[in-house]
């Protein structure tokens, strides 16, 4: 007897693209926030899916904070051009030459990416944004809902957001708010790879195991390029490396694998025991409660 019951993957897909549908049902102008990841990508590729034969009807937008990996500009652009889709493009330079935002010492533009990402909300008017976020990545994650609210500054308060029972969406906004949404809310680092091997989706080949020049720092594995040479005193050596998470190339680390294929990188992360953020992200380990302060701030 033939059955109806959707696996765990096709349900997962049937509700992020009902999320996808319902944003562009109750929203004006709704953009995806796109970096060239894993999360946005499969984000992307459910939203060609849910307006399937005719075209997204949204742009996408990337903030560009000019140190991302060449190859995750390439694989954006790719996507850009297969789909046909509007790309915006919000430049974390431009702004620092504008004088919007300063430089920090240690060498990161995430926080400095958060007034540039509302400067470009505000400019094309946008009042949704949809985000690659999951909760079982990072604990600030894991308290924000679906439908995500943010005020006319951006900002995000934990314990002002509005209930999502029976997955119910409100998405009311009064001029100059915003919401931002997280159709991948549910879903897991297992899932989002298990998805893409099934689907068989394009992605950046720093995801896939090769052998690389790294440096070691404080346990983590930065691959040897323009963002991260070498300091004084440092030695470099060639290492088999994929990269669980792609951010800035001076701050995200890689992990020692074998795994090269879609498939392998599946059965890897099955065993693993700590999120790709806590593993490989600089950026993190400022404190506690990093993410949390700059979700706050009007961050992704």
């Amino acid at each position: 007897m033939t059955s109806h019951v959707l696996s765990q993957l096709r349900s997962l897909e049937a509700e992020s693209i009902h999320i996808i549908r319902e944003v562009v049902a109750e929203m004006q102008r709704p953009v995806l926030l796109f970096s060239g990841g894993k999360d946005s990508i499969v984000m992307l590729h459910m939203a060609a899916k849910a307006f399937a034969p005719a075209r997204i009807p949204f742009p996408i937008m990337h903030v560009d904070t000019g140190l991302n990996f060449q190859t995750v500009l390439d694989c954006r652009d790719r996507w850009v051009d297969r789909l046909g889709i509007q790309l915006v493009v919000a430049s974390v330079q431009d702004a620092i030459d504008r004088g919007l935002v300063r430089e920090e010492p240690n060498g990161s533009r995430n926080r400095i990416q958060t007034p540039v990402l509302l400067e470009a909300v505000e400019k094309n008017g946008f009042d949704a944004a949809f985000g690659g976020g999951r909760r079982d990545e990072e604990k600030a994650r894991a308290k924000e809902r679906v439908f995500s609210f943010r005020d006319d500054f951006g900002q995000w308060d934990p314990k002002n957001q509005r209930p999502e029972i029976w997955s119910l969406y409100n998405g009311r906004v009064h001029q100059g708010e915003s919401i931002r949404v997280f159709p991948l809310s549910n879903w897991t680092e297992l899932d989002i790879w298990s998805y893409i091997a099934a689907e068989q989706i394009d992605i950046p080949d720093l995801y896939l195991a090769q052998e690389r020049e790294v440096v070691d720092r404080d346990g983590m594995l930065f691959a040897v390029n323009e963002f991260t040479p070498l300091k004084d005193g440092e030695t470099s050596e060639i290492r088999s490396v994929r990269y669980r998470t792609v951010g800035d190339a001076n701050l995200t680390a890689a992990v020692e694998s074998e795994a090269s294929t879609l498939e392998a990188i599946v059965e890897e992360t099955a065993a693993v025991r700590i999120t790709e953020r806590g593993a490989t992200r600089g950026d993190d380990k400022v404190s506690e409660a990093a993410m949390e302060d700059r979700k706050r701030e009007g961050y992704f």
